[in-house]
C-alpha cells in the first residue's frame, strides 16, 4: 500500500513539476518572471483557468486548443510533463535498486532542470544562467543530504568527476574559441560530472563518453537525412544531459563489464 501511494505521489508531482517547467521554458529565455503574472495563452492573453491547468488531462480535454481563442497548444507542453514524470520514475527505480535514496532528491531537481535546459537549448541555442547557476548551491545541498542519508561521503570522486567534465568540455571551448562548444555547456559540465562522480569515477567517464557518442550518432543521422551539414551548429547541451543519464543508469554496468573483460584477457 505504501509503495502504491509513493508511486502515485511521484507520478502526480512529476507531472505537476513538468507543467511548471513549461512556464520556465517559455519565460526564462525571454527574461520574464516565472512567478507572475499567472499562466496565460500566448496568443490571446487570456489567463488559464485552474481547470485548464491540470497536467496532461486538461490538454486532452481541450483537444490541444485554448478554450478562448482555439489557438493550438503545442504538443511539446504535454510531452514535457510526461517526460519529466517518466525521468523521475527512472531515477526513483535506480535509487531504490542501488540504495541511493539520499541522492534521489538532488537527482530529481537536476533532472527537471535538465529537461528545461534541453528544450531551451534546442530552441534558443543557449543554457540560461538563471537555471544553471542555482544548480551549484543545490548540488552542494543535495550531496550533503546524500552523505547523511546514505552514509557515504565520496567527495574525492565527485571532485574528480567534476574536474574531468570541466577539463574536457572547457578545453574544447578554449581550443575552438567557443565555436566547438558553448560557454553554457562549460558551466553545466562540472555539475553533471560531480553528480556522476559521486556515484563513481567510472560513471563520470562513461557519461562523458556517452555524451559525445550520442552527439556523433545524432549528427551523422542529421547529415544523412539532409537536415544538417558538417558546419551546421547543433546545441550540445541535450547530449550532455543524455550522457549524464546514461552514465548514471549504465555506468556501473559498463565499467564492471569492461573490468571483467580485461580480467579474463589477462
Amino acid at each position: 500500500m505504501v509503495t502504491v501511494l509513493a508511486a502515485v505521489i511521484l507520478t502526480f508531482l512529476g507531472l505537476a513539476v513538468g507543467s511548471f517547467l513549461n512556464v520556465v521554458i517559455y519565460r526564462v529565455p525571454r527574461g520574464e518572471s516565472i512567478a507572475s503574472p499567472p499562466s496565460a495563452c500566448p496568443h490571446c492573453g487570456h489567463a488559464v483557468r485552474w481547470k485548464d491547468n491540470i497536467p496532461v488531462v486538461s490538454w486532452l480535454v481541450l483537444r490541444g486548443r485554448c478554450r478562448d481563442c482555439q489557438w493550438p497548444i503545442p504538443r511539446r507542453y504535454v510531452l514535457v510533463e510526461v517526460a519529466n514524470a517518466a525521468v523521475w520514475w527512472v531515477l526513483a527505480i535506480w535509487a531504490v535498486n542501488t540504495d541511493s535514496l539520499g541522492l534521489l532528491p538532488w537527482l530529481l531537481v537536476l533532472a527537471s532542470a535538465c529537461v528545461a535546459l534541453t528544450i531551451i537549448d534546442l530552441e534558443h541555442f543557449r543554457l540560461p544562467n538563471a537555471i544553471v547557476y542555482p544548480l551549484y548551491p543545490l548540488l552542494l545541498v543535495g550531496l550533503v543530504v546524500s552523505a547523511i542519508v546514505d552514509g557515504e561521503v565520496p567527495w574525492a570522486s565527485a571532485l574528480i568527476g567534476s574536474g574531468i567534465w570541466l577539463a574536457v568540455i572547457g578545453g574544447i571551448w578554449l581550443l575552438t574559441r567557443g565555436r566547438g562548444m558553448g560557454l553554457g555547456d562549460v558551466k553545466l559540465a562540472p555539475i553533471l560530472g560531480a553528480t556522476l562522480g559521486w556515484v563513481s569515477v567510472g560513471s563520470a567517464l562513461v557519461g562523458l563518453f556517452a555524451a559525445f557518442a550520442v552527439g556523433a550518432i545524432v549528427g551523422v543521422a542529421l547529415i544523412l537525412r539532409g537536415k544538417a551539414g558538417r558546419k551546421t551548429a547543433v546545441p550540445f547541451g541535450p547530449f550532455l544531459v543524455a550522457g549524464n543519464m546514461l552514465g548514471l543508469i549504465l555506468g556501473a554496468v559498463i565499467v564492471d563489464g569492461y573490468l571483467a573483460l580485461i580480467g579474463s584477457l589477462l
